[in-house]
């Protein structure tokens, strides 16, 4: 049966439905004759009227065809069309009585009256009875999906409407939070408690559950969709149907919000006026091009005017990104773009890309920086952050490059985590580095020292702005933590201003205003958002914030230099720290040490090296990563 349904084209669909109306007036007709109380038999009225019927039949077919009755298709016959078969009730009746009239059959005005009422009722109800069977027919050949309506307001009971006839989806009962509605019947489906949802999906056998409550805002419907997806339950929000006729956006709430609405003070804004002409008609190379901060290192670069920039990246997919970028950027110019895939622990790689290419200056970028991973894997931390920085920096040096700039961080302050003395160490090979070349006139060394940057990959911002999407909680460390913050549009800007002004192994420390509490910082995001802070003063409130503990290798606070002491520069927001290094002996047996280890795959040994050689470093006791 199935078969033939589906096999039957438009056409053949039609003429059975002209068929059907055909038979039904032959029946109205024989209806109203019998019960109009004519004199004479059924039969002798009805061979009265035998002249009138092939003429009406004809006109029903013509105008069937005209008003689109017949071709109406089963589950779109409501208002309208019911409409529209009154319309053609009407033409039969005028038809009937008329041509009646022509041929004198005697036959009174009431018997066409009840012919087409007759007719009109048998068609409304021989589509909607045709409707049922192909439904069921339908059901019996395939599975429905069965479904729990998460809200019996408005917006479910219109769902409930559409659904009925659907072929394959079935709409089996409600869930309310609205109590005064829970046990009645609404739309013929039964409304229970949403504290019962799990007892009623394994009752009837629920394949999915819609979220039909588009009032509550978006973090409380994805409280709700996690919630149900824990009981293993495959679940859709449906839009309102204001956002379906677009008076409402058809899209998430949450937008980007700009990273300076977070610094909680002036973001630096002057342009690179003093600093350009270092880079301008230069070879300039960015490590880490791909990163973050690599990338809008490159972008600032490209607004100095460069002779050529060389991209170097190990990340494919990142590389390929910031070329694309960029290559469109200097359409038309003279800039040259060049990407490079490799590793900075590559040394003949490095040798050959800085003496192939007459790179002036470098700014080193690359680095693993993400705490806890770096934690959980400190071999390659050190590997990457340390020797790939002393390679770079060595060959640099024999390449006769001018100038060279090491990305550092204030983790590399007294660091309690690996990352943290990765960084440091790297800033004390750039230092022995300096001392060793600055009088014989070989490059120019420096380091720039700051903390965290808003917006950047593996940053607080873009994660607290990923759990509010999926409903929160958002989650914290410690109430009491605070982190110095910058965007990363002002960072460059500054390290390009720092490396421009160095003189040889300064250790520049940006200015980055006061520590922003990162449980503040949450609140921002939350209310940047239009959402409310859900907590014991606000319990009705929308995103909770969760308070996890520090994990390992974390400070409450960062600091900015060892001894306390920041020296003034050309800059007002760039400071030079003034700190002792190790000496050259010491670095080359630090590196000795940790190369050992990382021959040896030896982490403890590892860590030992760095207690050694990086003052105030106090390992983690414990390792964890956060999901």
């Amino acid at each position: 049966m199935l078969n033939f349904l589906t096999s039957l084209t438009k056409r053949n669909k039609r003429v059975i439905m002209l068929a059907l109306d055909s038979v039904l007036v032959l029946l109205s007709v024989l209806f109203a004759l019998s019960v109009h109380g004519l004199s004479g038999t059924l039969a002798n009225n009805f061979v009265l009227y035998m002249p009138v019927l092939p003429y009406v039949l004809l006109i029903g077919i013509g105008v069937s065809i005209w008003l689109g009755v017949c071709s109406i298709r089963l589950n779109a016959y409501e208002t309208a069309a019911i409409g529209m078969t009154g319309v053609f009730a009407l033409f039969l009746v005028f038809s009937s009585l008329t041509i009646s009239n022509i041929m004198k059959t005697g036959l009174p005005l009431g018997v066409h009256l009840v012919f087409g009422a007759a007719f009109f009722s048998l068609v409304v109800i021989s589509r909607a009875v045709l409707l049922q069977l192909v439904l069921a027919v339908y059901r019996r050949s395939k599975a429905r999906c069965r479904v729990l309506i998460y809200g019996a307001g408005t917006t479910g009971t219109q769902l409930v409407s559409a659904l009925r006839s659907h072929e394959l989806i079935e709409a089996v009962a409600f869930v309310d939070d609205n109590v005064a509605i829970q046990g009645l019947t609404v739309a013929h489906l039964p409304v229970y408690n949403p504290l019962r949802i799990a007892e009623v999906a394994r009752e009837k056998k629920i394949n999915r559950v819609l979220l039909a409550v588009p009032s509550l805002s978006p973090p409380k419907q994805a409280q709700i969709a996690r919630r149900l997806e824990k009981m293993g339950l495959e679940v859709q929000m449906l839009p309102s149907f204001a956002q379906l006729i677009g008076e409402e956006a058809l899209v998430d709430k949450l937008e980007p919000v700009l990273a300076h609405r977070f610094l909680n003070r002036d973001e630096v804004t002057n342009p690179l006026i003093d600093g350009a002409g270092c880079y301008r008609g230069k070879v300039v190379m960015v490590s880490g091009a791909g990163g973050s901060i690599g990338s809008e290192l490159c972008r600032q670069v490209l607004v100095c005017r460069p002779d050529k920039l060389v991209l170097f990246e190990l990340s494919e997919l990142a590389l390929y990104q910031i070329d694309m970028e960029l290559s469109q950027i200097t359409d038309g110019t003279k800039i040259k773009i060049v990407p490079v895939l490799g590793s900075i622990t590559d040394t003949r790689q490095v040798r050959k890309v800085l003496t192939d290419h007459k790179v002036e200056i470098i700014l080193h970028a690359a680095a693993y920086k993400h705490v806890p991973l770096v934690e959980a894997n400190p071999l390659s931390g050190l590997v990457n952050n340390v020797f790939g920085t002393q390679a770079l920096a060595e060959q640099a040096a024999k390449a006769g490059v001018e100038r060279f700039i090491l990305i550092s961080s204030d983790k590399a302050v007294r660091p309690t985590n690996i990352m943290g003395a990765s960084k440091r160490l790297a800033e004390l090979v750039v230092q022995d580095l300096a001392r060793r070349h600055g009088q014989s006139g070989g490059p120019i060394f420096s380091m720039v020292r700051f903390g965290n940057v808003l917006g950047s990959s593996g940053s607080v911002v873009p994660l607290f702005q990923d759990q509010l999407s999926r409903g929160g909680p958002l989650t914290v460390t410690d109430p009491s933590v605070s982190r110095y913050f910058m965007t990363v549009q002002e960072a460059v800007k500054l390290v390009l201003q720092a490396g421009a002004i160095a003189k040889g192994g300064e250790v520049f420390v940006l200015d980055m205003g006061k520590p922003v509490a990162i449980t503040q910082l949450a609140r921002q995001v939350i209310e940047s958002a239009g959402y409310t802070v859900r907590d014991a003063n606000n319990p009705d409130g929308d995103i909770e914030i969760e308070f996890t503990g520090l994990r390992p290798g974390e400070k409450m606070t960062e600091e900015l230099t060892l001894s306390g002491a920041l020296l003034a520069t050309v800059h007002p927001k760039i400071f030079a720290a003034d700190e002792l290094g190790l000496s050259q002996i010491e670095i080359a047996s630090a590196l000795r040490r940790l190369r050992e280890a990382y021959i040896a795959s030896d982490e403890d040994m590892a860590r030992s090296v760095v207690h050694r050689w990086v003052e105030g470093f106090e390992a983690a006791t414990q390792i964890r990563l956060i999901s």
